[in-house]
């Protein structure tokens, strides 16, 4: 706490006027110095108290002057005060201080201790204050500062000559220092005289002691360092600026954080507008009025209200004469205040009536320049600072806006980029899933949400048989050259999936490929970094079976009909590119209706959660599965991304399987004998009429007959005949444990025989072979659908 001191009310005349010119306030140096009690004078008009004239009419905060005030016994006094405005604080309204010293309050005798104590020629500003606070003597930079001379302001404390908060806490620093005798320095930011601007003072507080060792008084020596100040809040603002501006690589977020930065430290009122990327494109273009200029951002001073004529993402247009367009055609800040700014907003109405609302004096626009190019112009407003833009101010914003405009164009470069490779990336996925009877499936594809894209990827390939594959992936890496990859990778596994490779099969061409990409790749004898993870999945809905292997991908997750989400436990694999690894593949049981999860792990993983937080999420979400996979796509995305989105690509593939009944296969063995076709082509017959599907025995006869013939010949035993329908196709397979491929050729004109599989692809809608483990399967499928 401070120490309390007794003032002497007596020694100064004080009186408040609220802003009706009523008095509000008179102290007993009033009443010295005119005779009127308190009670005769609070809550008159002060204007009665005028011997001749009118109030002042101060539009300042602070004015001084003589006047002739009228005495209780009817004599003229005129008496000269000071009067300072006091805004509303804490509640109270806002009020005029007027003060005025009187005589015998400054009376000193030529050898007073505190009177030679002060160094009248001293360069640095210094004042003297006694025991009570009342100045006793300044030098002449003192009273330059203050801008009042000595006579004027002797006798008067420090707050009654600055009226301000700060000059209150002068008298804190001096009331410490007549307690304890210690000398103190301070820092002081305020006003002084009729200025302003703010300036910064370094104070220093010392006991004025006289030859007894008593302390008498307090000296003020204060030093004026605004220039160094401002240079260390310029420095700090530059070296704010580059640790705020460009946190992302997003355009808006850029320009947003440059206006932010600037407002209240630089400008009452920030705005960045850029040009059009394809105006910026040639950094040999002249620009020429008008501009058109799409606001990215502003920031003001005020929360509500703004100044802000344009709306983030509106266009305006810019004609010569404007700040914004003479500074982008010249290539250079460009300041404008005064009659300059009354010129452009007489061609502007609604800009200028906003201007006059707000009290607008001075703005400065600086061209947003990276790289030799042009991106647009941050503007620097002025309405709540009385101070002009001085050249050291222009210096700092293009100190400061330089840094963001490479920040800015950075962002523009990477945006492009980004939009590329996540259009190819797009045209490089399925548009749509197709629809099979083995699944019924839904995905979904989410690019990052800040950083580059990347290469995820997922399909569904419809197989012979009614069987269905599914793969989903993730290529290593981020941008078109991922985008690229994974284009390369998807077509692969859609060639090797048409030969009816198995998964683990397919993985290890799929391996063999990558290895090849990171060697083209490489370069001067280094390796590549291509690489990928994968999970390959076939699913045949007869034998309601799945088969699946990856590498280095995340498991999928199942949802039984009558169970709990559960992760598949299948070999992990290595990731595609390392090379001359087994994959191993794992097959499963699958009743009808269950579902099928795959996904990438940007769906699990995040920078707040690891990976087995983000599984428990997911079964949580799949838990609530609902008929609907689009809706549970949803509901799991809603689930595991948070509100900005995922910071790694995502995929998800949802499948439910479906099962083909019974009724609707029929299997024969068949005897190693061609003279045995002939009943196997009459059972055939017999069964497309159980099915209702005569119309179709003739052909479907011929196809059994081609395939049997052509298995019994050149296979070996055991045969299988196997027929499958829907209600749009036909499937003839016909297995042997064989494993040479058939190949269909023309035959010539007196070969007996060659015409089999030629004949077998001209009857169907497509045909071919895969092998397994036991030998091969050659299969045609027959249109059901009658021709439009």
């Amino acid at each position: 706490m401070s120490p309390e001191y007794p003032f002497d009310e007596a020694a100064t005349a004080r009186v408040v006027i609220d802003d009706t010119s009523t008095v509000v306030g008179w102290n007993e140096g009033a009443r010295a110095l005119l005779g009127w009690a308190p009670a005769e004078v609070v809550g008159r008009p002060a204007g009665e108290l005028l011997a001749e004239g009118a109030l002042p009419a101060a539009a300042a905060p602070r004015w001084d002057g003589t006047l002739a005030l009228r005495h209780r016994d009817g004599r003229s006094v005129r008496v000269w005060l000071l009067a300072h405005h006091r805004p509303p604080r804490d509640g109270a309204p806002a009020t005029w201080l007027v003060v005025a010293p009187l005589p015998r309050a400054g009376a000193r005798s030529p050898d007073d201790t505190l009177a030679t104590a002060a160094l009248t020629q001293s360069p640095c500003a210094v004042a003297v204050y006694d025991e009570r606070l009342r100045l006793v003597r300044i030098n002449d930079a003192m009273a330059e500062v203050i801008g009042l001379p000595e006579e004027r302001v002797r006798g008067l404390r420090a707050s009654e000559i600055g009226g301000r908060p700060q000059s209150a806490e002068l008298e804190e620093h001096m009331l410490r220092v007549l307690a304890d005798g210690r000398a103190r320095d301070v820092e002081i930011h305020t006003r002084t005289g009729g200025e302003e601007r703010a300036h910064a003072w370094l104070a220093r507080f010392a006991p004025v002691t006289d030859a007894s060792g008593r302390v008498r008084g307090v000296c003020l020596a204060a030093h004026d360092f605004t220039e160094n100040h401002l240079a260390r809040e310029r420095l700090q603002l530059v070296n704010e600026a580059s640790v705020r501006i460009g946190s992302t690589l997003d355009v808006t977020r850029t320009a947003q954080e440059l206006a932010q930065v600037c407002v209240p430290a630089l400008a009452d009122f920030v705005s960045v507008d850029l040009l059009d990327p394809r105006e910026e494109a040639d950094p040999r273009a002249r620009l020429a009025a008008p501009l058109g200029l799409r606001r990215a951002a502003h920031h003001s001073v005020d929360p509500v209200g703004s100044i802000a004529v344009a709306e983030p993402g509106e266009v305006q247009e810019y004609p010569a004469g404007s700040p914004q367009a003479d500074s982008l055609t010249a290539g250079r800040t460009v300041v404008v205040s005064g009659e300059g700014l009354d010129a452009w907003l007489t061609r502007d109405a609604p800009r200028g009536e906003r201007v006059r609302e707000f009290g607008v004096h001075a703005t400065m626009s600086v061209p947003v320049k990276a790289r030799g190019v042009t991106l647009g112009v941050a503007v620097f407003t002025r309405y709540r600072r009385p101070d002009p833009f001085t050249p050291d101010d222009v210096l700092l914003a293009e100190e400061i806006t330089a840094r963001a405009a490479v920040c800015i164009d950075n962002a523009r470069r990477y945006s492009r980029e980004r939009d590329t490779a996540l259009a190819l990336q797009r045209s490089l996925l399925p548009r749509s899933l197709p629809d099979t009877l083995a699944v019924d499936a839904a995905s979904r594809y989410l690019p990052a949400a800040r950083t580059g894209v990347g290469g995820d990827w997922f399909d569904v390939i419809p197989l012979s048989g009614m069987r269905v594959a599914m793969v989903v992936g993730d290529v290593v890496g981020q941008g078109i050259q991922a985008s690229a990859t994974m284009g390369r990778l998807r077509t692969a596994v859609r060639t090797l999936a048409d030969i009816d490779l198995a998964p683990d099969e397919l993985l290890t061409h799929l391996d063999d490929l990558v290895v090849r990409l990171s060697e083209e790749a490489g370069g001067e004898g280094n390796p590549g970094e291509v690489g990928a993870s994968c999970l390959y999945a076939v699913y045949d809905p007869v034998s309601r079976r799945c088969t699946l292997a990856r590498a280095g991908h995340p498991p999928p997750v199942l949802l039984r009909p009558d169970g709990e989400p559960r992760r598949v436990e299948l070999p992990a694999g290595p990731v595609l590119g390392v090379g001359g690894l087994p994959f191993e593949s794992a097959e499963l049981e699958l009743a009808e209706g269950s579902v099928l999860a795959f996904y990438t792990d940007g769906l699990i993983e995040s920078g707040e959660r690891d990976a087995d937080t983000g599984l428990r999420m997911l079964n949580k979400a799949l838990a609530a599965y609902s008929e609907s996979l689009d809706e549970t796509c949803d509901r799991v995305l809603h689930a595991l991304l948070p509100q900005g989105g995922a910071s790694d690509d995502v995929a998800l593939l949802l499948a439910r399987t479906r099962g083909l009944p019974s009724s609707q296969v029929a299997t024969w063995d068949i005897p190693a004998d061609p003279a045995l076709v002939a009943p196997i082509r009459r059972q055939v017959v017999e069964q497309l009429g159980r099915w209702g599907l005569s119309e179709h025995s003739f052909t479907a006869e011929l196809v059994v007959s081609e395939l049997v013939t052509n298995a019994i010949r050149y296979g070996a035993k055991p045969i299988r005949l196997r027929l499958i329908h829907d209600a749009t196709t036909l499937i003839c397979e016909v297995s042997d444990t064989s494993h040479t491929a058939p190949h269909l050729r023309r035959a010539k004109t007196f070969d007996e025989g060659g015409r089999g599989l030629l004949l077998v692809a001209q009857l169907t809608q497509r045909w071919g072979s895969r092998h397994n483990a036991e030998g091969k399967t050659i299969w045609a499928e027959l249109g059901l659908l009658e021709d439009d």
